[in-house]
């Protein structure tokens, strides 16, 4: 663990889903989402499952983690509180029907939006004698809507890592109209320059899209050349500590754009920079929305701005609140959002800018910082 960051609140949690039982209306709950498990527990393995009751937690995992996860709860302070169980698949399966036995526990929540039909049927036959099965939805992610410090601390350091890496990368497009530069070999530069600069990984696939590929929301990076001229969509993110940044910026390569082109820059500009005013505590989700809606509209492109203007980021790339006309929201001190607007012209090209946000007591703050210069 990093020592000059504030510290995860770990400790804090398991209290708090406690307490969050009772509106679930469960009297256990089966976590078995693993960034879930890792936000309960701080353990970052691949497999495991945690189990809440009134009174006990237990982690069950195989031995391939014995010692890792002895260490990861310690090291988040919660090893006093969480048990582990180490074994084969039916050595844990006992364990979890023994724990939830011995609760009496006659409720018995499941997540339900994180196992497949066989696993739930498992699951059931497991419980059959315990108690019945409950499916939840989001009782977890509720309780990870807003960040602690050290949260935001890791999401801050991961997106500091992500801009240095774009702008060791951005002298690339220089070059661009002298030799043949391409989607996928600036991604794989970015990607390089992340790891180099202390990412974990990339935060989800990067997306680079030159010219009309600029149009498709997400691209996947191809062999096709950056010329000049030509619009470059690159979102990007590192992870950090398991926490996750979320970075979209265009630019023109070889210059300002011209045309219409360029008063898709403007308009994108503008419906993000309003969009990011907007974030405030008390605001709800989907007026942040319609602020940045409302300008692309004004423009005459409403129906080419066709996807959501943000989401929750945290342990997950995409995660509570949807930022979106369905958002429910509203907007805390300690929600991290992102703000991206974007138009996308089929046969032309695409314009997207997107930060991430913490929201303050008094407004918002950015977490990304790099530069809205749109020439390269």
């Amino acid at each position: 663990m990093t020592t000059d960051l504030a510290p995860l609140e770990v400790a804090t949690r398991l209290p708090r889903l406690r307490a969050a039982l009772g509106d679930a209306e469960v009297d256990a709950l089966i976590v078995t989402t693993l960034a879930n498990v890792r936000y309960l527990t701080g353990f970052s393995g691949s497999a495991g499952v945690v189990v809440v009751t009134e009174s006990a937690v237990m982690l069950t995992t195989d031995g391939r983690y014995r010692t890792q996860s002895a260490e990861q709860l310690a090291a988040v302070g919660v090893d006093a509180m969480v048990s582990i169980e180490i074994g084969d698949a039916q050595t844990q399966r006992d364990a979890v029907r023994a724990l939830v036995t011995g609760a009496t526990a006659s409720r018995i929540g499941l997540e339900a939006d994180s196992v497949t039909w066989s696993s739930q049927r498992r699951w059931a036959e497991l419980m059959e004698e315990a108690g019945s099965l409950v499916p939840t939805t989001g009782v977890v992610e509720a309780l990870r809507e807003v960040k602690d410090p050290g949260e935001i601390a890791r999401m801050g350091r991961a997106a500091a890592i992500a801009d240095a890496a774009l702008a060791e990368v951005l002298p690339l497009f220089a070059d661009a109209g002298n030799r043949t530069l391409t989607e996928l070999e600036f991604a794989l530069a970015l990607d390089t320059a992340m790891r180099r600069g202390g990412a974990e990984d990339r935060a989800f696939d990067t997306i680079v899209a030159a010219g009309p590929n600029s149009a498709k929301p997400h691209h996947q990076p191809t062999e096709r050349p950056i010329r000049p001229g030509d619009p470059v969509v690159v979102d990007f993110g590192a992870i950090f500590e398991g926490y996750r940044s979320d970075m979209t910026r265009t630019f023109c390569i070889g210059g300002p754009p011209a045309g219409e082109l360029a008063r898709v820059f403007a308009v994108v500009a503008d419906s993000q920079a309003k969009g990011v005013a907007a974030v405030a505590p008390g605001m709800a989700a989907r007026d942040v929305d319609q602020v940045c809606r409302d300008v692309i509209a004004a423009a005459g492109w409403a129906e080419r701005f066709e996807h959501g203007t943000g989401h929750g980021v945290g342990l997950d790339i995409h995660e509570a609140p949807t930022v979106s006309p369905q958002g429910t929201a509203i907007l805390a001190a300690g929600v991290v959002v992102t703000v991206e607007p974007g138009v996308y012209l089929p046969g032309i090209g695409g314009v997207r800018i997107e930060d991430t946000l913490v929201v303050t007591e008094d407004g918002s703050r950015p977490l990304t910082t790099f530069t809205k210069d749109v020439a390269a």
